[in-house]
């Protein structure tokens, strides 16, 4: 007797409870350990220009000074919402969070279906996987658009399998072929949503592109259905290149510049060691035990010519070589990373599922397979508990270190100083004084020069600085030739071989 499937509004509604109970543990575990917080300073930057939106109605982290500091615009006014609702800067952002771990985990499930079908069964379980994943948790609670650019990711490439599998299952008449125009159009509308969440999004367009020639319809039919998805694509594409062009006078955020000058050191080695390096980030924890199944399905697509599976495959190594290329940083999680990993996670899984026989009469395939899918459910346990750790220790030192600060600036220092800072999220959040950023993301005329102290220090005196914040170790050169006001005292910091923030008078050399 075969047991009944799960009906669809359960499994959403298992989503949506395990998802709350797994960001929910790590809120409790922050709590607990300190306080709690966002695990990074660029939290509140969004947080920053959420609030000035709702404020003073204006784009902007300094009042009276628009800019396009924010990579996640769309983020950014997501996260106004709450603040129009009268909503601190957690109680929304966490709903937020949540919301995108429940529905990647209702998207999963269906990603699983459509790219495995001979263990549908397994789909549950997908989901599952993708909501207590500890990286993906770990995205949920940052407060940053991480887990909404990863989510965008799997939900458009579910719709690349979908369309995929409904053109090669059934008999379609090109001449009306339904998932052209509104199918086609609605996703390249989504992809240039994702580009409001992150510049990463135009790499979408590139298995959109792959999946449209490999499908066998004649090239008039593929033109037309690449034009359909273009012209949803520019119809929110060109108003972000307008929207930041109008801010700051370039075509992308000032982060997407300010990133790759203040790393480019990190590309002194070679472009296959970097790439390692970065491919690694998705098998801290169940990654590495879904690795073996990660490569079979490879070679099942490529044998079964799945071309959406493919298109998966390509669009993974890309962009972890377009990481490894341009941006070859592996701090903080690999958060950098983090939108390719549902995706690599489904289809390892989904390669597990097609190799393991859990109830194979040989005993050495029942024992390895049982073995395997065992061990994926302890590793994945275990490191929802290492990861929640993590967080708690990561919102600690913020907490500790840049929001301490922040508010000893609020409460101390002059209101007409000019602060030079490197992390300016809280900063920006808990004070109202006006902000040079060592960064480049307020300030963008420091880019070409963001590693050059003795720039930096001509800057400084230029621009009228009166104090500087930072970690001393960051600016040595610079720190010496002030003088200390103020250090956090935080605990978190150093117990990780790490500084306390300190603040400095400046003293101007001319």
């Amino acid at each position: 007797m075969t047991r009944p499937a799960i009906s669809k509004n359960r499994v959403i509604l298992i989503y949506i409870v395990v998802g709350a109970f797994s960001l929910g543990g790590y809120l409790l575990a922050s709590r607990f350990y300190f306080r709690i917080g966002f695990p990074l300073d660029d939290a509140w930057i969004h947080q920053t220009y959420a609030r000035n939106l709702v404020s003073s109605g204006e784009w902007s982290f300094i009042p009276g000074h628009p800019s396009a500091g924010s990579t996640a615009p769309l983020w950014s006014a997501l996260l106004a919402i709450g603040y129009a609702l009268g909503s601190g800067p957690y109680l929304w952002t966490f709903l937020l969070g949540w919301a995108c771990l429940s529905v990647m985990g209702v998207f999963g499930y269906m990603g699983f279906h459509e790219i495995c079908t001979s263990r549908a069964s397994w789909g549950l379980w997908g989901g599952l996987l993708l909501i207590t994943e500890w990286h993906l948790v770990w995205g949920a609670g940052s407060g940053m658009e991480t887990l909404a650019f990863a989510m965008f990711v799997l939900i458009i490439f579910v719709f690349i399998m979908k369309i995929e599998k409904r053109f090669t299952s059934e008999k379609i008449d090109q001449t009306n072929f339904i998932p052209t125009i509104k199918g086609w159009f609605g996703l390249g509308i989504l992809v240039g949503l994702s580009v409001w969440l992150r510049p990463d999004g135009v790499t979408l367009l590139g298995p959109v592109a792959l999946i449209i020639i490999f499908l066998d319809l004649d090239w008039k039919e593929k033109l037309k259905v690449l034009l359909t998805v273009l012209s949803g694509f520019l119809l929110l594409f060109l108003p972000y290149l307008t929207f930041n062009k109008l801010l700051a006078g370039d075509w992308w955020p000032n982060t997407f510049y300010a990133k790759q000058a203040e790393y480019v050191s990190l590309r002194s080695s070679s472009l296959p060691e970097r790439f390692l390096r970065e491919f690694s980030l998705p098998l801290v924890g169940v990654g590495v035990i879904l690795l073996p199944g990660f490569i079979y399905f490879l070679i099942h697509g490529v044998k079964s010519r799945s071309w959406g599976v493919i298109t998966g495959y390509l669009w993974i190594l890309g962009f972890v070589g377009m990481y490894a290329w341009r941006l070859p940083v592996v701090y903080q999680h690999g958060r950098y990373l983090i939108p390719v990993m549902p995706l690599f996670f489904l289809l390892g899984l989904a390669g597990l599922a097609e190799l393991a026989r859990p109830d194979a009469t040989v005993l050495w395939q029942r024992v390895l397979s049982r073995s395997w899918i065992i061990t994926l459910g302890a590793v994945a346990c275990i490191f929802w508990g290492i990861g929640a750790r993590a967080y708690a220790i990561d919102v600690a030192v913020i907490e500790s270190e840049m929001v301490t600060t922040a508010q000893w600036i609020s409460n101390n220092i002059e209101p007409d100083a000019l602060i030079a800072a490197h992390d300016i999220g809280a900063i920006g959040y808990f004070s109202k004084h006006d902000l040079l950023d060592l960064a480049g993301l307020v300030s963008p005329q420091v880019i070409p020069f963001i590693r050059d102290e003795g720039e930096l220090r001509v800057f400084l005196d230029d621009n009228g600085a009166d104090y500087l914040v930072t970690f001393p170790g960051w600016y040595p050169d610079l720190v010496r030739q002030s003088s200390l006001v103020f250090s956090s005292g935080g605990i978190y910091s150093p117990s990780l071989d790490g500084e306390n923030m300190a603040i400095y008078r400046w003293n101007h050399q001319k």
